[in-house]
């Protein structure tokens, strides 16, 4: 069994498809998961399925697929309370206006499981937001009343969009991750509790945000294996030295001084191989999707290396136990 290696396209969104597409045969993948805003438009994939053939062709013309799309960006603008940042989420037309910003994101998240469906494809993952993540540290004094507040405003915000998501046989796989409303284990477990366990609603795992929480990636995917719907992989090292903080003491990412950073695949302290095994256990046979992220690294030597090192640690289970042919006839 060997899954599919794919590239995140978010972090090469500089580079237009067909470029990208090229490179990434270059490198060593298998496919793209493409990301929404970047590589492809969702609300034009969903009207325009001629449009959503062309993307196909440009991936089919490298001899590429796709298995995934991607919409983090805009999933972010639907849950968050706005702060400037999110200007640089939405079209320039929008800066400033936190309203026209959410319905803007809303609308656009209603649209993307119908141009998943246009793509082939039936995963999106993504991020949902948060309002309550300035909150995450308790003070001042943080009631519990708040932060139930915050959860049941995400499901106000995206049960209707999950219900576009449901119409089109598509599932929605969170990437949990600090600033979205579940960012650890128990927020991903609360999380969904609230949502009553809907089915729409998985996981994009990515072990790299939880590493540097001190949270195990392992047993979180052992325990939520029935959930992974798309896999990320990422890596990332932890350096406290005594003087760095776990907290990234705003210091830009790649900075050697901060107590973590992303690295590039086999970089930093991830155990990938437990990581294939939990995926084995349960069956998961998706793509891999190597998500780059090391200011350290020159993209393409570490984009290349990582697509080998996906293929290198990838294995399938054992179809026979190892001392099977131990016993007399």
């Amino acid at each position: 069994m060997a899954r599919p290696v794919t590239l995140m396209t978010a972090q090469w969104g500089d580079l237009d498809l067909d470029t990208l597409c090229k490179l990434a045969k270059e490198m060593g993948y298998d496919g793209l998961e493409l990301m929404e805003g970047a590589h492809f438009d969702a609300k034009k994939a969903a009207a325009d399925q001629s449009y959503a053939d062309s993307i196909l062709a440009t991936l089919d013309k490298y001899g590429l697929k796709t298995w995934a799309v991607a919409a983090h960006v805009v999933g972010q603008c639907v849950g968050d309370n706005w702060d400037p940042r999110l200007d640089g989420f939405a079209p320039n037309a929008l800066a400033g206006k936190p309203d026209e910003i959410r319905a803007w994101a809303i609308e656009t998240m209603k649209a993307v499981p119908k141009a998943a469906k246009n793509l082939g494809v039936s995963v999106v993952t993504g991020f949902l937001g948060s309002p309550i993540w300035a909150y995450w540290y308790s003070f001042p004094q943080t009631s519990e009343e708040i932060i139930s507040a915050g959860y049941k405003r995400i499901v106000e915000l995206w049960s209707p969009i999950f219900d576009e998501f449901d119409k089109e046989g598509v599932l929605f796989g969170l990437e949990v991750h600090p600033t979205e409303i579940a960012f650890d284990y128990y927020t991903w477990q609360r999380l969904l509790k609230e949502f009553n366990y809907r089915k729409t609603l998985g996981l994009n795992y990515d072990p790299s945000h939880l590493l540097w929480q001190g949270v195990n990636p392992t047993i979180f995917l052992r325990d939520f294996i029935d959930r992974v719907y798309h896999v990320h992989m990422k890596d990332a090292a932890v350096t406290l030295d005594g003087k760095a903080g776990i907290l990234g003491s705003h210091i830009e990412f790649g900075d050697t001084k901060r107590g973590w950073n992303f690295r590039s695949l086999g970089h930093g302290g991830v155990n990938f191989e437990d990581i294939i095994r939990e995926l084995n256990v349960g069956g998961y046979d998706g793509p891999l999707s190597v998500e780059w992220e090391d200011s350290g690294m020159e993209r393409v030597y570490g984009g290349t290396e990582a697509a080998a090192f996906v293929r290198k640690v990838d294995f399938a289970p054992s179809d026979i136990a190892f001392d099977a042919a131990m016993g007399n006839d």
